[in-house]
């Protein structure tokens, strides 16, 4: 019961309870497209720990990794520093706008093919049929009093939804460790108490959202669908029913009597067969709906009985109220896929996306931040000079030991430079730094008595790789007393 029939009805309750769905299996080229989608999606999130990637000794060798301990993040190639989360920044960002595109031009095509909720689903509606049948066999099923058979196929069922959502949470924390590790660390109770805890909670969220909670994350728990309809316009294909042609619905028989009475009759017989292969229970007949996630199908159940019934396919499919008015004025349909606002989100993909591939091939591979001490700011030494002192990190990004020399401009001459606890080379300290870490020290700047200095001087630490001569730069203050 909706909302507005409870409050007719006289109740106080705005809430109606969940009825539970049964979903008929379907065959068609958009089912086909789905199960192909189900397929490379899920085989990507439980196989992508196991590819391995030599990056060198001492080297993680897991193709995608995200290394907490080690404080980075590794996809093939590409190494993701701390200091590099922009990265991130700039992946949600394009994912948000291809989100958007996928609006502008077909509705909510990610709710019915991409979304995890959707995947998952699917899955668990595929293991409740083998176990159960279709559509009208888990009906009567669900009815029939309680029996041996139907404990054991009720148990099979869960007992491989749990599966399913075990290894869900289990394949997630194989992206945060070596995958073989992990595995064995589990099976063998040697894992970290926090291995558990989410595999625990995965599995709960799979096992609930997907096996029971299904179409209600749709309806209630997502808000895409609420955005989506404030993002799409009047281009927009979105599984429509043909209203221009489908109507007035009858059934075959009732539809012959009529066309022979000189009646006007539609391509629709009433069937429902679009009704009951809704995985959210939606009469796409009724229109636009919040429960329908342009799965299309529908479409492939429509297009199945037109067949059988010898009329043209098409009377559910992707299109535009626009369309459906002009085929009612005898005019031709219109589809811009290409128009200012999926141009724009095109080129908006296209340029954040250049911009991080063109960052990530010019990205440099060391780099170095200067800290100022704070107190003492300086400190005047008995032959009249000013010494400053600093906490200066280096790092180093390549998967080997570098050494780099420190300099220093900006200041009068005769001034010096020391890094506590490293030798100097050519009266400049070089610093050692091992393979893909961080390494930090205390670097004291000083300067002579008798030069002019003002309170604060600007000044730049460089670093440069003795072997290639790849270098970074920061820039701090030298501190010295007012003069009178």
């Amino acid at each position: 019961m909706r909302v507005d029939e409870n409050v007719a009805a006289g109740s106080d309750s705005y809430y109606a309870a969940a009825k539970k769905n049964y979903p008929a299996s379907v065959s068609g080229r958009l089912r086909t497209i789905k199960w192909s989608v189900l397929i490379i999606t899920l085989g990507i999130y439980y196989l992508l720990p196991f590819i391995r990637w030599d990056r060198g000794p001492d080297a993680p060798g897991q193709a995608v990794l995200i290394d907490m301990a080690g404080r980075k993040a590794y996809f093939f190639g590409i190494e993701i520093w701390p200091q590099e989360v922009y990265y991130l920044t700039g992946l949600l960002v394009l994912a948000s706008v291809a989100l958007f595109l996928m609006n502008a031009v077909a509705g909510r095509v990610w709710c019915g093919y991409l979304c995890p909720q959707t995947v998952w689903t699917d899955l668990y509606f595929a293991v409740e049929r083998w176990f159960e049948g279709d559509r009208r066999d888990r009906i009567l099923m669900d009815r029939a009093p309680m029996s041996a058979g139907k404990l054991a196929r009720k148990a099979g069922k869960h007992v491989v939804w749990l599966l399913i959502a075990v290894g869900t949470g289990g394949a997630w924390v194989l992206y945060f460790g070596d995958a073989p590790t992990i595995i064995r660390d589990i099976f063998t109770g040697n894992a970290a108490p926090i291995v558990y805890i989410w595999i625990g909670i995965l599995t709960f969220t799979t096992y609930s959202l997907a096996g029971f909670m299904r179409e209600q994350v749709c309806l209630y728990m997502c808000p895409w669908p609420r955005i989506q309809a404030a993002l799409t316009d009047e281009w927009a294909l979105n599984v429509t029913y043909r209203t221009d042609r489908g109507e007035p619905r009858m059934s075959v028989r009732t539809g012959a009597r009529a066309k022979a009475a000189g009646a006007e009759v539609g391509d629709c017989i009433d069937c429902k067969a679009c009704v009951q292969v809704c995985p959210t229970g939606v009469d796409i007949r009724e229109g636009m709906q919040l429960g329908c996630i342009q799965c299309g199908l529908c479409i492939d159940a429509c297009d199945t009985v037109m067949k059988k019934v010898g009329r043209e396919p098409g009377l559910i499919g992707y299109d535009t109220d626009m369309n459906i008015a002009r085929r009612s004025e005898g005019k031709p349909p219109i589809y811009r896929i290409v128009r200012p606002r999926t141009v724009l989100y095109a080129a908006l993909i296209v340029i954040i996306g250049g911009v991080m591939a063109y960052t990530l091939a010019h990205r440099a591979f060391q780099g170095v931040s200067v800290l100022h001490d704070r107190n003492p700011l300086y400190v005047n030494l008995s032959d009249g000079g000013t010494r400053n002192g600093y906490t200066m990190r280096l790092i180093n990004k390549r998967p080997h030991e570098r050494h780099f020399a420190l300099t220093v401009s900006g200041l009068p001459d005769g001034f010096t430079v020391e890094a506590q606890g490293v030798a100097s080379a050519g009266g400049k300290p070089v610093i050692e730094v091992p393979a893909d870490t961080t390494r930090e020290l205390r670097v004291l700047v000083m300067v002579p008595g008798g030069a002019a200095l003002p309170e604060s001087t600007p000044i730049n630490f460089y670093i440069v790789d003795t072997d290639n001569g790849e270098k970074a730069s920061a820039s701090d203050f030298f501190k010295a007393a007012p003069t009178n």
